[in-house]
């Protein structure tokens, strides 16, 4: 029996929680759901341990930097930030410096934010251009990349000035995100993303605008970071205030290429309470930011879940018209949170979060967290927020304007850098951490693509 047929038997035999389905959930549903909601990947990705030296040992950060970032397709900014020709900001990851341009009204370029003459960053902040000129000496460029001028040229007959063009990375446009890659021979974006690239087409998270961003430097490692909010696993323990409102055990956890899914179903209780709550004590636990709904009295009749999709339909008419009916119980209140390997972290839907963690500067034990809320509009396209930026020593809930998902986020942070510590006592006894099969599908995933683009044995 081949390997292949060996891991389709093992995934038939996933154990699932003795809850509710989140396809029986369905099932139940007011409207049609859409076709990618029915698919269910179930998938046997392995029951080993995943080494502790990846989180906390800086070769691997060292390997990343060759292996990893230089090679993958990843999100540098939204197209919002630079509307104008012109316009220009910048994407580091680690100790490289990247510089987005609009070039054309349909354009984006992507340079290594380097001058070639003396290696100093071209652009330090956000801003426009006519022209990129080096700030120490003056060496010029267009804003398409190529040489205009040199300053004291007759000083550099030596110098070709075709080979004095700034070097160019990929630049891919999908849904308003503007992504990268260094790797000149990379496979197309579209082919990147997978199965996953049409899901998002009920949902154009172009035609959104970032209301919210916050940005926070953890003590710990990327990955420990995005772990975090990969699984429903850790509600029971970590966020006990809102379980009987939230099937944690209840979700569906899928994969697609390089892309994987989880579906926490909200309206229906945990199968980790010892009681059975009614529809009016579900509305007064029910967790979504800025919903309105929660705790208002549930008609006769109705489940929470489908009064609560009802109202926010309503709420979500105002924005985006009658677009709105055709949206099922389950788009409007459940958590659908993929992962992009590496690092990226969108919501489908309009639970208008989205997520990215990437390592805080050269460092391997510690990272940047990003949360921002990508919010339909009505009319002109407001501004983007502003970034708010929050130290390791700091708490998301100083960013008020995350409203009552700071304080979950704020529960999840304040394990992690305890996790990173924890970590180099663990691998005194213990050579890896231990994941459950189908509840950290995502995560398993993840490592079994790092795996491969670090060059890894098992």
């Amino acid at each position: 029996m081949s390997e292949r047929d060996q891991s389709r038997l093992k995934a038939a035999d996933i154990r699932r929680s003795p809850g509710v389905s989140y396809q029986k959930l369905l099932d139940a549903d007011t409207r049609p759901v859409p076709a990618h909601l029915r698919i269910d990947t179930a998938a046997f990705l392995g029951d080993h341990d995943i080494p502790v030296e990846r989180y906390i040992d800086p070769k691997f950060h060292e390997l990343e930097k060759e292996k990893l970032w230089p090679k993958v397709w990843q999100v540098a900014l939204l197209e919002e930030r630079i509307p104008e020709v012109g316009d220009a900001d910048v994407y580091e990851i680690n100790d490289i410096s990247i510089m987005l341009v609009r070039v054309a009204p349909d354009e984006i370029k992507g340079y290594y934010n380097a001058c070639l003459h003396m290696g100093r960053n071209l652009i330090d902040r956000p801003c426009n251009k006519a022209e990129i000129r080096f700030p120490y000496h003056g060496f010029t460029w267009r804003i398409d990349g190529k040489l205009k001028h040199i300053p004291g040229m007759w000083d550099f007959p030596h110098v070709d000035p075709q080979e004095m063009n700034l070097p160019e990375v990929k630049v891919a446009l999908w849904n308003g995100f503007v992504f990268i890659n260094m790797d000149p021979n990379c496979e197309p974006l579209e082919t990147y993303l997978g199965e996953a690239y049409s899901h998002w087409d009920n949902y154009s998270l172009a035609d959104r605008y970032t209301a919210v961003h916050v940005c926070k430097v953890i003590s710990c490692n990327w990955k420990v970071g995005q772990e975090a909010f990969m699984d429903a696993f850790h509600l029971v323990a970590s966020h006990p205030q809102i379980l009987a409102a939230a099937g944690d055990d209840n979700t569906q956890y899928d994969i697609f290429g390089n892309c994987s899914r989880a579906i926490t179903p909200a309206g229906t209780p945990s199968p980790h309470l010892n009681w059975t709550p009614t529809e009016n004590e579900i509305a007064a636990n029910v967790y979504k930011p800025r919903d309105s709904t929660g705790g208002v009295e549930v008609p006769e009749g109705m489940t929470y879940r489908q009064h609560g999709a009802q109202v926010g339909r309503e709420e979500l008419r105002e924005v985006i018209g009658d677009k709105a009916d055709g949206l099922c119980d389950s788009e409007v209140m459940d958590s659908f949170y993929y992962t992009l390997f590496p690092n990226f972290h969108p919501y489908l839907a309009y639970n208008q979060v989205l997520q990215r963690f990437k390592p805080y500067g050269d460092r391997h034990d510690m990272c940047t967290m990003e949360v921002m809320y990508l919010s339909p509009f009505k009319g002109e396209r407001p501004p983007p927020a502003k970034p708010t930026f929050l130290g390791p020593d700091e708490s998301f809930l100083d960013a008020h304007e995350l409203g009552a998902a700071g304080a979950l986020i704020s529960q999840d942070e304040w394990n992690l850098e305890k996790v990173q510590k924890g970590l180099h006592t663990l691998r005194v006894n213990k050579p890896g951490i231990t994941m459950g099969i189908y509840q950290h599908t995502q995560v398993r995933h993840f490592h079994n693509i790092y795996e491969r683009y670090l060059g890894l044995d098992r």
